[in-house]
């Protein structure tokens, strides 16, 4: 039986000012702490947040309830500090945590390594095992240690679940995951093809399958994640055999930001010719490469009036970007013999009609096309938006991480 469906009795569903038997999402990040209290039956989201700019005296402070959203300005020292402001937002401004029947938190950890495979209940052991992960994501888990420490302190009453990003790319086939390197050298310090964004993958393959009535076991899947940071996955039967990201979330696509994949003798000319450290390289090809490195902006809204205005750089921007894309999906089709379904997610993929339009123009050859009329449409519903005479269908499906948590959580603590 689905767990889902298990749990039902205890999962009732949202009312207008509260709700029962929900899900605390927090995403704990290494300056930010993102929230959202979800129910995981309806999938609603009943309140959402965001902290920005922790450890630095002009903290933002975002709270969204009921039609309503509360901004302030206040220091925000450290991750404790954010927490409990998160907790206090939700006893003056609702709704009261109490009253909403919070069954779990769910943390969204980036890097699980080999370790975890599926989400966990967590323990002191789950902690050191996240902690012990640092050095392969230096950016992400510690922030996520100090949130799931803090959170156990604050809501000692509820179970913990750690969701992890890499964990539906841990299904990859040993040549997808293995860099061609000193075998020894890797093995010792955790050198594979991680992959992440996995949550969305795996929710937005799945929902695929549910709004086309056909059995996910059945379908053979790309799914591209577009938003800042970006990525690719093969999916086959519902098992990621193929994606874009690697040891870290910066190769694969072009993103906003990041660079994706480049020649890796890059960082050692950067080294030897420019002088650069490799913390001022890892600064440049993390935060200031990708679409904003080639056009100077990385919201695709400024590129296209860029565009529109002749700039150069942001013409060469979306080519090399539409380039990227081209590749990735050219690959991935060989790999899986036979594409059933393309579908485009997250910020850029679900609300950019230009670049789904460019992405899939020319791949007509191989039976992908897109309707006009149907990419142009606005809309937040899952949809087709290709001819009917095509033999792959390309889609949009919004993805909800923060739902996909949500029932992990629920699946994870009533087995």
């Amino acid at each position: 039986m689905n767990p889902l469906t298990a749990a039902g009795e205890r999962l009732s569903s949202y009312s207008a000012h509260g709700a029962s038997a929900s899900v605390l999402v927090i995403n704990s990040g290494s300056s930010s702490v993102k929230y959202q209290l979800v129910n995981p039956i309806g999938g609603e989201a009943i309140a959402s947040g965001l902290i920005e700019r922790i450890g630095e005296e002009d903290g933002k402070i975002t709270h969204k309830f009921a039609g309503n959203t509360t901004k302030r300005v206040e220091d925000v020292p450290d991750h404790g500090t954010a927490l409990r402001i998160v907790l206090d937002l939700f006893d003056e401004l609702g709704p009261n945590l109490s009253e909403a029947d919070v069954v779990a938190v769910g943390h969204r950890v980036v890097q699980g390594g080999s370790k975890f495979s599926g989400p966990v209940i967590i323990d002191d052991q789950v902690v050191e095992d996240i902690r012990a992960l640092i050095p392969l994501a230096p950016l992400h888990n510690p922030g996520h240690v100090r949130g799931i420490e803090v959170a156990r302190a604050l809501l000692p009453d509820v179970p913990h679940v750690a969701i992890f990003d890499t964990a539906f790319f841990q299904t990859l086939p040993e040549a997808a995951y293995t860099y061609a390197i000193d075998s020894e050298l890797a093995k010792e310090h955790g050198i594979r093809r991680y992959g992440f964004h996995g949550t969305s993958h795996q929710y937005v393959s799945g929902k695929v399958s549910r709004v086309l009535g056909r059995k996910l076991e059945d379908l053979n899947q790309i799914v591209l994640h577009l938003g800042n940071g970006a990525s690719a996955s093969a999916i086959k039967g519902g098992v990621a055999i193929e994606t874009s990201m690697g040891l870290t979330p910066l190769e694969g696509l072009v993103m906003g930001t990041r660079s994706g994949d480049i020649d890796p003798a890059i960082v050692f000319h950067l080294h030897r010719n420019a002088g650069m450290s490799i913390d001022e390289i890892d600064d440049v090809l993390n935060k200031r490469s990708g679409i904003k490195g080639l056009a100077g902006d990385n919201d695709f809204r400024g590129l296209h009036d860029l565009v529109d205005a002749g700039h150069e750089g942001a013409k060469l921007a979306l080519d090399v970007y539409i380039h990227r894309l081209k590749k990735y999906i050219g690959a991935y089709h060989a790999i899986l013999g036979r594409v059933d379904v393309i579908t485009f997610t997250a910020g850029v993929g679900e609300n950019d009609d230009i670049v789904r339009r460019l992405t899939v123009a020319g791949l007509e050859s191989l039976g992908i096309a897109i309707d006009p009329a149907r990419n142009n449409e606005r809309s937040r519903e899952p949809r087709i938006i290709s001819p009917d005479w095509t033999s792959t269908l390309v889609m949009i499906v919004p993805t909800n991480e923060e739902l996909a948590i949500a029932r992990q959580c629920v699946a994870t603590i009533n087995p």
